[in-house]
């Protein structure tokens, strides 16, 4: 079993930037596709950002490119997503995701093992 606690999110003016962090424990996220979702009010959850096991790729939602970055530390077993140039269309509840055992990284919600409890993220227009 992987438990996943997110934390990092807040309130912040449009422009603003934030780094959500995703902490592990139970497993090693060593051998785990990693992701960030997000859900606003109403919403379904989308694709954000995910990394490859090793970290040799990552991919992102077309709204956020040249925004968003994930990154992750092995070492620490923590995930990280940085977001900058924050707009009012990326609040929402961010969750973090494991995916075991995946040789390409997956974008539905379905593909992924373990959630965290999420973390709320507001952007002030």
């Amino acid at each position: 079993q992987v438990q996943l606690v997110e934390s990092g999110g807040g309130l912040v003016q449009a422009g603003g930037s934030l780094r959500l962090s995703c902490a592990a424990s139970g497993r090693s996220l060593s051998s785990y596709n990693m992701a960030w979702f997000r859900q606003a009010p109403g919403k379904e959850r989308e694709f954000v950002a995910a990394v490859k096991w090793s970290g040799s790729s990552t991919d992102y939602r077309d709204s956020v490119k040249e925004r968003f970055t994930i990154s992750r530390d092995n070492n620490k077993n923590t995930v990280y997503l940085h977001m900058n140039s924050l707009k009012f269309e990326d609040t929402g509840v961010y969750y973090c995701a494991a995916e075991r055992g995946a040789y390409g990284l997956s974008y539905v919600p379905t593909a992924y093992d373990y959630w965290g409890q999420g973390t709320q993220v507001t952007v002030s227009s």
